[in-house]
Formats: structure tokens, C-alpha cells, sequence
């Protein structure tokens, strides 16, 4: 834990230079502290900085990072007392898993969409245009874009096993 918070605390911009008469030993200056590493270290040890940089990550990465975690939000609030981990509590062979998605035809994020919107068998549909009316959720409807970001979820997690909610 000291190391990441050491890492996350260096700065790019911290200055590092040799002493003298010890060729194999190089100083590194922040803000007034110095940090003795054996030259030998120092290639490795930039190399960790950079790659944990937040430069390094990219905005789509982190676009779909924010979206997998609004969809386990989604999931949370809309899913998960049915099919919490995975399953499936009120029909045990429709459960979340990639076996039984690919048996009843849904294993695709397109298919795992339009059965979230429109509901199927016992599963009602969360839809905004969700008909017919029996066949929806009685209780508050998704927009589209968030039952898009629930279907890509499940898929991932599918795709896991279930196994890193």
C-alpha cells in the first residue's frame, strides 16, 4: 500500500540525478525529499510510473469503465432481486449464466437488450414503451440508454461467469 501512494505521490517532474563518486546510485528530489534507488532500479521503477500515470489511460477506456459501473448500478437497483449473482430465482433454468443464455437464444447483448425492454416468459419487461401492459414492470421504467448499459453488463458478466460483480 506505501509503495502505490509512493508511486501515485511521484511526480513525473521530480528530478532525478546521480552522486557523485557513486556512479551506481542515483538521487531522486521532491519537494525538498530525496529518495536514494540503486541506478539498477531506476529504469523499472519509471517504467511503473508511467504505466500507473493517470496519462496513460485513455478516455475510451475510462468512458467504459464508468459505463460497466453504471450498468452494475442499473443491475443493483433493478435486477438483482431476481437474479442476484447471476441467477435466477423465480426460473432456475433462465438464470444469467452464458450456457442458459445461449439455450434460450439470448447471448448477445442485442437479444439481452429486447428482453429487458420488452420482458419475456415471467421476466417483465422494463421498457419505457414496454407493451403489452402485463407483460411490463409494474414498477419504474428504464430509458433505453440505461437498459443498453444493463445489457452490456450482463454480457460482460456472462462472459466472467459471474464471478467479479
Amino acid at each position: 500500500m506505501h509503495l502505490l501512494s509512493a508511486i501515485s505521490d511521484f511526480s513525473i517532474a521530480s528530478h532525478c540525478f546521480s552522486i557523485k563518486g557513486e556512479r551506481s546510485t542515483a538521487v531522486c528530489q521532491k519537494r525538498g525529499q530525496q529518495l536514494k534507488i540503486p541506478k539498477s532500479f531506476a529504469p523499472p521503477l519509471i517504467a511503473v510510473l508511467i504505466a500507473l500515470s493517470p496519462i496513460t489511460k485513455t478516455p475510451g477506456c475510462l468512458a467504459q469503465t464508468v459505463e460497466i459501473e453504471r450498468g452494475g448500478a442499473l443491475f443493483s437497483q433493478s435486477c438483482i432481486g431476481c437474479h442476484d449473482g447471476g441467477g435466477n430465482i423465480i426460473q432456475p433454468g433462465a438464470t444469467l449464466f452464458s450456457s442458459d443464455l445461449e439455450r434460450n437464444g439470448a447471448d448477445e447483448e442485442e437479444e439481452i437488450y429486447h428482453i429487458t425492454y420488452y420482458g419475456k416468459g415471467r421476466m417483465p419487461g422494463f421498457g419505457e414503451n414496454c407493451k403489452p401492459r402485463g407483460q411490463c414492470t409494474f414498477g419504474p421504467r428504464l430509458q433505453e440508454d440505461e437498459i443498453r448499459l444493463l445489457a452490456k453488463f450482463v454480457k460482460i458478466q456472462a462472459d466472467r461467469g459471474w464471478s467479479n460483480p
